[in-house]
């Protein structure tokens, strides 16, 4: 099944079509499981109790997916396994430390020079490894008093020379209400540039549409949108093409990616991934070791056999494919990058 990426600018009265294609995302275990052909009464797929994070899966994503094959890995970044239910010590409910670093309207303070807007805690996509799936989004939302807040915040620290827009996914939001913070980011005049942290148009490459290319383009900061694929199979043809008017429009694209135990924590996979971004125009940025949240120790890949890893990637690929490999440290200034 093919994802089309609409072309025509919708009309403010008509709901544009990612906003469709969202509705009818998976969100009942046993309908997706339908649709993969896969026999619920497999004991791997015993699914957890996931009222705190339910299932979401946008039906383009899952028709990446190998029917009647419960080890996919696109499957496995999805699926709520009984595994997410073990207490694992070590593994907490504020891996990263944003809840330390908060300041007015949302706004995460941690590196100098830069500072992370929370927008949303809604995502298209609820991956099972995600570091904010505990996150009290309800208390922190910078969008809530249309981003006042967090723009004073911002305005009245000339030392901050980046906004990072982050979530859950700020491209959940309506093109209107992101136009709207956009367009009063502009007039803080110490802001030099703008990055979007999305996984959208991997899971959903409908969201890549005029509107959304409308208020990227009219902002006088630079843009860097850095992407979330974990997979070469992420990346398919209708993704390659709603990534091509983010380049025209000059955004830099790069990409991050979670090392993922049976998923992508071996060379040929990794290897696949860098080539498939560059043929895609994206460079690949960063391999983050997983972020010891609550509910997915069972994703982790040992850091000595992280390490191999990066060292075979080196072998394989030029320089400027080779992602690095970090880890994300509470009270750190900035990510520890894992030598190798």
């Amino acid at each position: 099944m093919s994802t089309m990426i609409p072309s025509p600018l919708a009309t403010r009265q008509q709901a544009p079509c990612w906003q469709h294609a969202l509705r009818e995302a998976f969100s009942r275990p046993a309908e997706l499981l339908d649709f993969l052909e896969l026999d619920p009464a497999l004991p791997a797929l015993a699914p957890a109790l996931a009222r705190d994070f339910p299932l979401r899966v946008p039906r383009g994503y899952a028709s990446r997916m190998r029917k009647g094959d419960p080890l996919d890995p696109l499957f496995l970044q999805v699926w709520p396994a009984s595994a997410e239910a073990a207490e694992v010590a070590g593994f907490g409910l504020d891996a990263v430390g944003d809840l330390q670093r908060l300041r007015d309207g949302g706004v995460v303070h941690k590196y100098d020079g830069r500072v992370l807007v929370m927008t949303t805690g809604a995502c298209a996509i609820h991956c099972r490894y995600c570091f904010r799936r505990h996150f009290p989004y309800s208390d922190h939302l910078a969008a809530r008093d249309h981003w006042r807040a967090a723009l004073d915040t911002i305005a009245g620290d000339d030392s901050i020379r980046e906004v990072i827009l982050s979530g859950g996914d700020p491209l959940s939001l309506s093109d209107d209400k992101l136009g709207e913070l956009v367009d009063a980011l502009d007039g803080i005049p110490h802001l030099r540039r703008l990055r979007i942290h999305t996984r959208q148009p991997i899971v959903l490459p409908e969201r890549v549409d005029e509107r959304l290319l409308g208020w990227l383009g009219r902002s006088r900061l630079q843009k860097i949108m850095v992407l979330h694929a974990n997979h070469p199979r992420e990346l398919d043809d209708d993704v390659a093409r709603a990534l091509q008017p983010l380049r025209h429009a000059g955004v830099t694209l790069l990409n991050q990616s979670v090392l993922l135990r049976r998923i992508n924590d071996d060379a040929g996979t990794l290897v696949a991934l860098s080539e498939r971004l560059c043929e895609c125009g994206v460079l690949p940025y960063y391999v983050h070791l997983l972020d010891r949240v609550r509910g997915t120790a069972h994703f982790e890949v040992e850091e000595a056999a992280a390490r191999a890893l990066m060292e075979a990637l080196l072998a394989r690929l030029p320089g400027y494919l080779v992602p690095r490999l970090v880890r994300e440290e509470p009270g750190r200034t900035s990510k520890t990058p894992i030598a190798w």
